[in-house]
């Protein structure tokens, strides 16, 4: 059963004077789940390692700025709307129960949406402080941002998410996959096949028009592309002054795909076998 956890009520208690102090993030998520939150550091030190980014300039603004930060509590009306009877929705929708925690919690500026797997168990953890930074607080956007991790979460559950390949080519085609399950996951509960929580300011006009050269670029770059180097996979990406737009990628994709298999046959596949699917997309694409 899907198991949700909103710890808003206790987000004001981990600032001293308006600043975010460490030390008590790091006992709230360690009451909340230890594991995640040796997680959130490991990532933030693999990016300050990289000598591109700093604490105090690239992750610290994101984190004051939620402090009585007049949309969090629209924020968390969002949660509560687009989480209700889901259980009941997944199931309709796709056929099985998703077994999981839900967790809307404050973190490290790293993500928005992250999924994990602890004692075999998803757990969505959901950042506070991105989601503000991306104003995707409203019910709209957090459709998008709960349904998509739920989507990683069921993938895992009911397929085979957790693969691994030493090949850069076949991981990054692996990453467009399990993207664009998430997506069309996102796309099924809310009910619009063409709907995308990263739409503003004509992103998704912008990515039809250039869905062509999308691909033929990702399809480029699949031998040389690091996970800092990537265009793609984030808000933060500028793919030609756009963000995300390998979740529009994946999506197409996806909908490909589904021409000839079945949802639950997809979610099973191994990476081999999507990279030859992946190939004849392009064939009949490009």
């Amino acid at each position: 059963m899907l198991h949700i956890i909103n710890t808003c009520g206790q987000i004001e208690n981990l600032f001293d004077h308006g600043v975010f102090a460490y030390d008590k993030w790091e006992k709230y998520m360690n009451a909340i789940c230890p594991e995640a939150a040796a997680m959130l550091q490991e990532t933030v030190k693999k990016y300050l390692n990289t000598g591109n980014y700093t604490f105090d300039k690239d992750f610290l603004p994101v984190l004051n700025a939620v402090y009585r930060n007049p949309e969090l509590e629209l924020l968390q009306k969002s949660f509560s709307a687009v989480t209700d009877n889901l259980n009941s929705k997944i199931i309709q929708r796709f056929g099985k129960e998703l077994s999981a925690d839900l967790i809307l919690y404050l973190g490290l500026g790293c993500s928005a949406g992250k999924v994990m797997e602890i004692d075999h168990r998803p757990v969505i953890l959901l950042g506070i402080e991105k989601i503000l930074e991306l104003r995707w607080h409203t019910r709209n956007a957090m459709y998008g941002v709960v349904y998509h991790e739920l989507g990683h979460a069921y993938h895992a559950q009911h397929g085979k998410l957790d693969q691994t390949t030493g090949d850069n080519r076949l991981s990054w085609v692996w990453q467009l996959f399990t993207e664009g399950i998430a997506m069309y996951f996102e796309q099924t509960l809310v009910g619009d096949p063409d709907f995308f929580h990263q739409d503003t300011n004509g992103w998704k006009s912008w990515c039809d028009e250039h869905f062509e050269q999308i691909l033929h670029d990702f399809h480029q770059d699949l031998t040389t592309m690091t996970r800092f180097t990537q265009r793609y996979f984030g808000d933060w990406c500028d793919y030609h002054g756009h963000g995300d737009t390998g979740y529009y990628l994946g999506s197409r994709f996806i909908h490909f795909l589904r021409k000839s298999h079945s949802f639950h046959d997809l979610i099973n596949l191994e990476i081999s076998q999507i990279y030859h699917l992946y190939l004849k997309f392009v064939q009949r694409t490009l």
